[in-house]
């Protein structure tokens, strides 16, 4: 087993996972700002700065299947009160190979740090780059434990014509021959299709929580032992 978050997603994204043996690992947060849950088949990852004990002691108190532990609500929702940390959504997480040669599509580079996407990735994300195409955004960073991670924004009046397809695929032309990640949330049937058809694949799930403001309770989400 690899020691440290980049190392298991650098393992994933060429294919080697945790064993699939309903296990949980516990480590350290890659930064500050980033901490969370991912799972894999059968296993899954915490990385947070919280006690691990603490962890595997709320773990063992879901009552739920050991596979599913560490995504159930109630195990979110108490590491969330602990950390003062949010959560948006339970994504899919995806993963691209590099790929070499010029982009499918005709990119610009632009500075447009007003850009919805472009504010949302550098909230979570450093070295944020960003490019235009005709009728579509295309945004990378350096996000969880320093991996390459894209977004895209199709306008309306382009999409159904293969705009974000293209995108995502350029997206594996842009990292220097590193891994490009994706975080997609389940419902966004369209976005996984586009991801899947640029040869992206779904390694797992992840629960990002970022940092928010401090909830005070008289009780804990979780009862007391």
């Amino acid at each position: 087993m690899a020691d440290g978050l980049r190392d298991i997603l650098d393992a994933a994204a060429h294919g080697v996972f945790p064993p699939a043996d309903g296990g949980t690992t516990i480590v350290p947060q890659p930064s500050p700002r980033d901490a969370g849950v991912l799972a894999f088949t059968a296993h899954s990852v915490v990385f947070t700065d919280e006690d691990p004990d603490w962890v595997r002691g709320v773990l063992a108190r879901t009552g739920c299947d050991v596979l599913a532990a560490t995504m159930n609500a109630r195990f979110l929702t108490a590491l969330m009160d602990r950390t003062g940390r949010t959560s948006d959504t339970i994504d899919v997480l995806l993963t691209g190979a590099a790929v070499p040669g010029e982009p499918p599509v005709a990119l610009t580079e632009v500075d447009d740090p007003g850009h919805p996407r472009v504010v949302s990735a550098m909230r979570r994300r450093d070295g944020v780059r960003v490019w235009t195409t005709d009728g579509g955004v295309l945004v990378l960073g350096r996000g969880v434990a320093g991996r390459w991670e894209v977004a895209v924004e199709v306008e309306e009046g382009a999409r159904h014509r293969g705009v974000g397809r293209r995108l995502v695929s350029a997206a594996r032309r842009l990292t220097g021959g590193a891994p490009v990640w994706a975080q997609v949330s389940a419902g966004n049937a369209r976005s996984l299709r586009a991801f899947q058809a640029a040869g992206y694949r779904p390694v797992g799930s992840e629960a990002l929580l970022v940092p928010g403001a401090v909830r005070h309770r008289k009780t804990p989400v979780w009862p007391s032992e």
